[in-house]
């Protein structure tokens, strides 16, 4: 099994309208995906993230912090999956609850590197 990251992507404020009970309903869709994974042996880890932050730019002696929201799309959460391939782990990522609930969301699919083959060094996981 390959490591993929599903980077979940969305307007930051595509759930400002919903109703208590719609994001409820979200919230236990998202547990029920969250749950298939697990049970599938393909889910290493998954969070939410904050609608808030700031984006660190620059480098010592001139940094900047920057509104990390400038495009009105943020990164709502993560998946940190196990997938046979790239096509696995796109059909994973297919299934995730926000596109049932947001027509603006997107998943990014990327592979993790888990290892640096010129120093074998292998990333902590």
């Amino acid at each position: 099994m390959k490591e993929f990251m599903l980077l979940v992507r969305n307007r930051i404020d595509h759930q400002t309208a919903w109703p208590q009970e719609r994001h409820v309903e979200f919230v236990m869709k998202c547990e029920l995906y969250i749950g298939k994974l697990k049970a599938a042996g393909k889910l290493v880890s998954a969070q939410p993230l904050v609608r808030e932050g700031v984006i660190v730019a620059g480098r010592e002696g001139s940094w900047t912090e920057l509104p990390f929201n400038e495009t009105g799309e943020v990164q709502v959460g993560y998946y940190h999956i196990l997938a046979e391939d790239l096509t696995d782990a796109v059909a994973i990522a297919k299934e995730d609850p926000e596109f049932a609930y947001s027509a603006t969301a997107r998943v990014e699919v990327r592979p993790i590197k888990t290892k640096e083959q010129p120093t074998g060094f292998t990333y902590p996981r």
